[in-house]
């Protein structure tokens, strides 16, 4: 069984900076894709980042240059480093990730619990 545990959330005043964690474990075999979306109360979730097993990055017009993903392929690993942050950045923040957990059976596309980000003076 795959678990993405989200870490590092909390409350951060406007302009303030937090980093998010998020770990996988269980029996994997690969990690390809993996990424960060939000919620916001009343709003569909959205993708906030993503990288590739590789290192190729993609983020929402919303967070460029303020946010930045990286991953940490030998602890199965990633991180949403967010600096310069507003009001509007106040969501759930999920984790996700596309996974093979064993040679032979298809990909799985799996999610971490949720961490509350609250950005708030």
């Amino acid at each position: 069984q795959v678990q993405l545990v989200e870490s590092g959330g909390g409350l951060v005043q406007p302009g303030g900076s937090l980093t998010l964690s998020c770990a996988a474990s269980g029996i994997i075999f690969r990690i390809y894709a993996m990424g960060w979306y939000r919620q916001a109360p009343g709003k569909q979730r959205e993708l906030v980042a993503s990288i590739t097993s590789d290192a190729g990055t993609n983020y929402a017009d919303s967070v460029r240059g303020r946010f930045t993903i990286s991953r940490d392929n030998a602890k199965n690993t990633v991180y949403l480093h967010m600096n310069s942050l507003k009001p509007e950045d106040t969501a759930v923040y999920y984790c996700n990730a596309l996974i093979l957990a064993r040679v032979g059976r298809p990909t799985d596309n799996y999610w971490g619990q949720g961490t509350q980000v609250t950005v708030s003076s």
